[in-house]
């Protein structure tokens, strides 16, 4: 009976840990992207897609590390671990893995905001 009620409980301590694990708290829209760019001006907008995608449209002002230049680039391009770093991608997957590596790296106010395919506000174009 004991080892049942502790097979139990260990259960439901993995699937909490999962979910945890799984689950971006850090996620918000577009809209509420916008809304934190317009009452900060200095939140750095960070593009994590490749030099190609961000030569085809950005938003502007928007800070380029791509996805897999990120952990040696941001110590440099990203200083101040307390900014507030709003990310994207083209879809929403690559944000999602950046902020939680720049939450692995220290980075306090990291918020994913999903794919530009998403964004309905202007673009800078070339």
């Amino acid at each position: 009976m004991i080892k049942k009620i502790f097979l139990i409980i260990a259960i439901f301590v993995a699937i909490a840990i999962f979910a945890a694990c799984t689950q971006n708290s850090n996620k918000i829209t577009a809209s509420e992207a916008r809304r934190m760019m317009d009452e900060n001006p200095h939140a750095i907008v960070l593009d994590v897609r490749t030099q190609q995608e961000f030569n085809e449209g950005h938003i502007a002002n928007a800070v380029l590390i791509p996805l897999d230049m990120l952990k040696e680039q941001a110590p440099e391009k990203l200083p101040d671990k307390n900014a507030v770093i709003l990310v994207y991608c083209r879809s929403g997957r690559r944000s999602d893995e950046a902020t939680e590596m720049l939450v692995t790296l220290g980075y306090t106010n990291v918020y994913d905001f999903g794919g530009i395919v998403d964004w309905h506000y202007e673009v800078v174009l070339p």
